[in-house]
């Protein structure tokens, strides 16, 4: 949606994609901003260098862009765009729909704490009882990964306003779930409802929260690139299963129970373990982040030199957007 005089350029632009098909002008049906409302389908692996071209144009400062996923299409002309716009739509990032996911995902909330703190207590009864189960139930329940793939996008994309909203949810949230976690174990332990036998440094099942080996860096590491390739491809599916796969949650609760039962060991093998976690999910995490904005930042360099631009009155081999933006786009 955009003023006339704009939305004239971007349909001309819309015109000569290839990528765009089923384009559809609504004049002056717009009314809060006034001005005309533009429908169109674009091949996923080319919707952000499209949509790079109108923001060129100063559209989301006049009016708005607005995106959703078509789930299914019979259309010819669709699969013509399709073909038109290189590569495989599976593998394709929207770096837009990335933004919105992590934005929302670090926001800190009230919901975010209550659930960080659940979970720590999920995973404590865990450990009490040895129950790989309970386990792998507050690896579900917990929401981190959320901030962390959003501090993984602000690195990358070298947003420090976003790597502080990011790190505040974790900063905040971690330790007051190890404290209130802590205040439950001693709760427990007065009340004298501890399994008989247990022990803070023999539970076989569980042991691992507090043991950090070589493999449990590999794991986070597969893990991390596993999260960041299910959120840039929107196959939020596997999210469930990175979750599963690391143990920043659990070892977090291990700190309180072994805190709660006076065994500074433990506590300092469970806190090394969410250390090497975190460490291995960030690493993986803006590795992959850094190539697949390469492979995008290559795609946007090659689209500047296309005629569509030139349709809507851009430049062709260079971006009118500001210093910062081109940076954050790889375009000179």
């Amino acid at each position: 949606m955009a003023p006339s005089h704009s939305a004239q350029k971007a349909l001309r632009i819309l015109e000569s994609a290839p990528a765009v098909c089923n384009l559809i002008l609504l004049e002056g049906v717009a009314q809060k901003p006034v001005g005309d409302v533009i429908l169109c389908d674009v091949a996923r692996e080319d919707a952000s260098v499209i949509v790079s071209d109108l923001k060129e144009l100063g559209i989301p400062e006049e009016g708005s862009i607005a995106m959703e996923d078509i789930d299914s299409q019979i259309s010819d002309a669709a699969d013509r765009a399709e073909i038109a716009a290189k590569g495989a739509p599976s593998d394709a990032v929207v770096w837009e729909e990335v933004e919105a996911h992590t934005s929302e995902n670090t926001e800190f909330s009230a919901s975010f704490v209550i659930f960080v703190v659940l979970a720590c207590l999920i995973a404590s009864v865990g450990i009490l009882l040895d129950s790989p189960i309970l386990i792998i139930g507050a690896m579900v329940v917990g929401p981190e990964f959320g901030p962390i793939a959003g501090l993984c996008v602000a690195l990358v994309q070298r947003r420090p306003e976003l790597a502080r909203r990011s790190l505040l949810p974790l900063a905040v949230g971690f330790p007051l779930g190890i404290a209130i976690t802590l205040g439950f174990v001693v709760l427990v332990k007065e009340t004298g409802i501890v399994p008989d036998g247990f022990s803070v440094t023999e539970h076989p099942n569980t042991q691992f929260i507090s043991h950090p080996d070589a493999f449990s860096f590999i794991v986070a590491t597969f893990a991390g690139a596993a999260g960041m390739l299910s959120l840039t491809n929107a196959k939020s599916g596997a999210i469930v299963g990175v979750l599963i796969s690391v143990t920043t949650i659990p070892a977090a609760a291990n700190i309180a129970v072994a805190v709660a039962h006076g065994d500074g060991g433990e506590a300092g093998g469970a806190a090394l373990q969410l250390g090497v976690n975190f460490g291995a999910i960030m690493l993986a995490g803006v590795v992959t982040l850094f190539v697949q904005r390469k492979l995008y930042q290559r795609r946007r360099r090659k689209h500047l030199g296309d005629a569509s631009r030139e349709a809507g009155g851009l430049p062709v081999g260079r971006s009118l957007r500001s210093k910062s933006n081109r940076q954050a786009e790889g375009t000179r």
